[in-house]
């Protein structure tokens, strides 16, 4: 992994940050004025903070401080090949820690997919630290009676073939990650950046983790930190939230936005993009970016 470039091109030409956590190694960057307001970017399944690297420039220019991490087992984050490590509370109390170590105030925090949950938890425990919220095609909610699963999500649970699909064939990146970007989107450097931090079956073990964590009913461990992170989220409701989503979202369609985030924040503005899918930052960043920042100037 030494010889990988790891500014592709240039399409990520940021210096790398570290720092100890429970479990292994944390990558993340930390652009522009130390005394700029936060702007953190929570990534989920199976990216890295390279979903956001259209964000970090505009970010920057307009004043703002970008701190984009890499969750244990994604990006340049160390990747141990210990399941246990990689369920969701454990990503929250990483991400806790860093923006404790960090020190940020007034922060504004952006989230999409599995970052929803645990870069929410942040801000929901740490209601001092953080002035707003930005939300993309996620959820942090208890799920309720009667929840069922995709037949996909029960391969990939099923102790042989799941391995053999995520960890053997890499398909959660070539072919549902690949997949869902619009292709005119998808390019030479975005596609060696997805592929980049995960060149070993060992390497993928937090993939693999992240689908099979999701809750299927509304008891259980990820369940009730769920609630716990929806509950924490009401101290947001006299503050400026926004939400950016992905129309053609087969995972978070906008039936999970009308169900479950309208009821949160009523009056919240949405951005809808017609032409997105799950991984709108790919999709449409010239439509989300001014979004935004319009939303951070509120």
């Amino acid at each position: 992994m030494g010889s990988v470039d790891w500014t592709f091109d240039g399409t990520w030409p940021y210096e790398p940050n570290w720092f100890d956590a429970e479990g292994g190694r944390l990558h993340y960057i930390d652009e522009g004025p130390r005394d700029g307001r936060p702007v953190v970017c929570v990534h989920g399944n199976p990216t890295w903070g390279y979903l956001y690297r259209h964000f970090v420039p505009p970010l920057v220019e307009a004043g703002y401080r970008a701190v984009v991490p890499d969750h244990l087992g994604f990006g340049r984050s160390d990747k141990p090949n210990k399941a246990s490590l990689y369920q969701i509370p454990r990503h929250s109390e990483r991400l806790i820690s860093l923006m404790d170590a960090l020190g940020l105030r007034d922060a504004t925090v952006a989230v999409h997919d599995w970052g929803g949950p645990i870069g929410l938890s942040w801000p929901a425990k740490r209601p001092d630290n953080v002035r707003n919220l930005f939300i993309m095609n996620t959820f942090a909610h208890r799920p309720p009676p009667g929840t069922t699963v995709p037949s996909i999500l029960r391969f990939i649970r099923a102790p042989i073939f799941g391995e053999a699909l995520i960890k053997g064939r890499h398909a959660f990146v070539k072919q549902l990650l690949f997949k869902a970007i619009r292709r005119d989107r998808l390019t030479d450097q975005s596609r060696a950046a997805y592929l980049a931090p995960h060149p070993t079956y060992a390497s993928r073990t937090g993939i693999l983790v992240f689908p099979r964590e999701i809750p299927d009913s509304p008891t259980g461990r990820v369940a009730d930190f769920l609630d716990e992170v929806h509950q924490g989220l009401a101290a947001y409701r006299d503050r400026p939230v926004a939400f950016a989503w992905g129309k053609k979202d087969p995972v978070f369609p906008p039936r999970v936005y009308e169900r479950l985030w309208k009821a949160d924040f009523p009056d919240a503005p949405i951005l809808w993009l017609d032409k997105a899918g799950h991984f709108l930052q790919e999709d449409a960043p010239e439509l989300i970016v001014p979004h935004l920042l319009e939303h951070l100037a509120r």
